[in-house]
């Protein structure tokens, strides 16, 4: 049969049925698909060292032919592990190979190869442990390595993906414009596939990456811009001016002035025909909530009822419970629903929606379920938006008729990229705290002074404080090694250091329910010291938490490490936060100092931006950027802005993308808005 860019990967050759399952697991069901599953990287043997001037600790590629194979050597635990001898003119390399007898076995003396992976010794003897093997007369300078999942190998990947190029080879359709890739000077498509998948030199595939990299951020600012237009025909229905004195006079406290620059912004906006759409962006502890709240009144006072949805229930129940004595000093009815409320708690919640009753309720996806339904439902409230998808945000907009849109977003995000992400959406920036707020004291410490740290957090349990410690799983893809290390670390130290405290354990692997009560418990108090291996949930609130300590701090990014911090210091006793780290790599320890130097969310992030490499800028759990295959919006920063100058262009002449040349871009857009949720025009 004909294979098309649409059709299933399981006809491709060397697939069927069961393999195509393996290609499921990485989101690969087409023919497109699999050839935007892009490299995660590449394996580098067009200048292969030489045995003696291989650098030690270094991975790179070693040539040299078999000399000896020792005899299998049995290890505890039933592995075994193979000695192979490789050499050169300039010295001997040791290889260690370990269950992989067919390995050693295919290995023919006086052959050359090339020996792939970290070197090891010293000058008398250098060690390779586990190499990948290459034969040196290959026609490969560089050696794709792609993201895989269990039964299936990076070569079995390479060699599908290079079939399906030849198959596919002319339908795929260009999505850049002639004068975009000219002006710009992009590889058209055919060329850019083959060099990103099997570049024959770096300047191939750094063309290659270039290029779609750059039609990912075009495609993402095009469905952006197209997003906000499609809001801005709407028909919303405008509020009518109210008198808020009553809500500043029974406030516990004075606003600030970023605070009441948002509440404006937003008031006026839903006093406007088409419906508000605005993201609240605020550091941790800067006032969002109030903010919210703010416009939850406007609505009340306008006959309208509001729904503040939060990602899990301890944040709603926190919600709940701190807006509740204003809302009763407000006259406005709040009210609860979330998924462990009981069958008739839930009805009763229901039926004074439905009724009218209830002017602000608070909730989780609850809120979302068949047969919640508002009276007049005119304001929607997200928290910490990142947490949903877009179609979950649209469900809850979906209960009112055109009701004006609140999303509240305490991670950082520098403007330009705020601009990019949340281009549909309006922007408030809440830059200023409290006064009364004291900022974290901060430290960097190395393991010498652990034993010191845990005898300091000991002395702020006494006296009835709380503590957080994070320790991270040890590295991506090691998530039960890194959870069986800390269950051990968690049992070690509450032995050693923390006997006759109560001590908890939080990671990723928990059900939800088992997390919400271990924070509930965390929370109330009956838990003193929190362990975790997971950034703790961004948004709970414990003022009796006032230490965090983040085990390997390097980890982390500083965006990361600001939300951990931003755990503590929510009380009026003086908080700290002690990161932990034996790097001895000069930007890493920077990098961490700059964290002891400023509270700041959003400089922090600037900071961020500026100095950490490829990914991980918010990390891969707590921010609010989109899934990008291959761009990175956080470092290829000229390139974002290229490619929202090109969208801008192209939309300036096209803004529907009518145009037949537009035919593939228009159908691309479509379906990326149709996989966040959106319908697009």
């Amino acid at each position: 049969m004909t294979v098309k860019l649409d059709s299933s990967v399981q006809y491709l050759k060397g697939v069927g049925e069961q393999r195509a399952k393996l290609f499921g697991k990485l989101g690969i069901t087409t023919v497109k698909d699999l050839l935007q599953h892009y490299p995660r990287g590449y394996i580098d043997l067009s200048a292969p060292c030489e045995i003696s001037s291989a650098p030690n600790e270094e991975i790179c590629a070693v040539r040299g032919v078999v000399i000896k194979k020792s005899q299998e050597i049995r290890l505890k635990g039933g592995r075994k592990m193979y000695k192979v001898l490789a050499a050169d003119d300039t010295g001997v390399l040791e290889l260690i190979f370990f269950n992989t007898k067919y390995t050693v076995d295919a290995l023919d003396y006086d052959t050359p190869y090339l020996f792939y992976g970290r070197v090891q010794g010293n000058l008398l003897r250098k060690q390779m442990s586990a190499p990948a093997v290459y034969p040196a007369d290959g026609d490969q300078p560089f050696i794709s390595v792609y993201p895989l999942t269990a039964g299936l190998s990076n070569k079995v990947l390479s060699n599908i993906i290079r079939q399906a190029l030849q198959q596919v080879d002319g339908q795929l359709p260009e999505l850049l414009p002639d004068k975009i890739r000219a002006l710009y000077q992009l590889e058209e498509i055919s060329q850019a596939l083959k060099n990103i998948h099997h570049p024959v030199s770096m300047q191939e595939m750094e063309r290659a990456r270039r290029r779609f990299m750059f039609e990912e951020l075009f495609c993402l600012a095009v469905g952006v811009s197209l997003l906000k237009k499609r809001n801005l025909t709407k028909q919303g229905y405008p509020m009518k001016p109210q008198e808020m004195s009553a809500f500043y006079e029974a406030l516990p406290f004075i606003l600030t002035g970023a605070q009441q620059k948002a509440i404006d912004e937003i008031l006026s906006d839903m006093q406007k025909n088409v419906p508000a759409n605005r993201l609240v962006q605020g550091d941790v502890g800067s006032g969002k909530t109030m903010v919210a709240m703010a416009a939850a009144y406007f609505a009340y006072l306008n006959g309208a009822q509001s729904a503040l949805m939060a990602p899990t229930e301890i944040l709603a129940r926190q919600h709940y419970q701190g807006l509740s004595a204003l809302a009763d000093k407000l006259g406005m009815k709040t009210d609860l629903l979330v998924g462990s409320m009981t069958a008739a708690q839930k009805r009763k919640a229901k039926e004074k929606l439905l009724c009218g009753e209830t002017d602000l309720c608070i909730g989780t996806h609850a809120l979302l379920s068949e047969g919640v339904d508002f009276q007049n439902l005119q304001l929607v409230i997200t928290d910490e938006q990142h947490r949903f998808g877009v179609a979950q945000r649209t469900a809850l907009q979906e209960k009112g008729k055109q009701p004006h849109t609140l999303v509240m977003s305490a991670t950082p995000i520098p403007r330009t990229l705020a601009l990019m992400i949340y281009g549909e959406l309006d922007i408030s920036i809440i830059d200023e705290l409290p006064p009364n707020r004291q900022p974290v004291r901060t430290y960097r410490i190395g393991s010498d002074k652990r034993k010191r740290a845990f005898g300091f957090i000991r002395d702020h349990l006494d006296q009835g404080l709380q503590a957080f410690i994070v320790c991270p799983l040890v590295e991506q893809g090691e998530e039960d090694t890194g959870l069986q290390a800390a269950t051990e670390y968690m049992l070690d130290i509450s032995t050693q250091f923390f006997s006759g405290y109560t001590v908890g354990l939080l990671h990723g692997k928990m059900k939800a329910a088992d997390k919400e009560k271990v924070m509930g418990d965390f929370s109330s108090g009956l838990i003193q010291l929190l362990i975790s291996t997971t950034v703790v949930e961004v948004g709970v609130d414990v003022p009796n938490a006032v230490i965090m300590m983040v085990e390997n701090a390097e980890r982390f990014g500083l965006s990361q490490l600001h939300q951990l911090r931003g755990r503590v210091g929510r009380g009026c006793v003086q908080s700290h936060c002690i990161l932990l780290t034996d790097s001895k790599n000069p930007d890493t320890l920077q990098r961490v100092d700059m964290m002891c130097k400023s509270n700041n969310g959003f400089e922090i992030a600037e900071y961020d931006l500026k100095t950490r490499g490829p990914g991980n800028f918010l990390g891969h759990e707590q921010h609010g950027l989109p899934h990008l295959k291959i761009a990175d919006l956080t470092t290829d920063v000229t390139l974002v802005a290229d490619a929202q100058q090109a969208a801008n262009e192209v939309l300036e002449k096209d803004p529907d993308l009518s145009s037949p040349s537009h035919q593939a871009l228009r159908e691309t857009i479509i379906g990326l808005l149709n996989k966040v949720g959106e319908r697009p025009n």
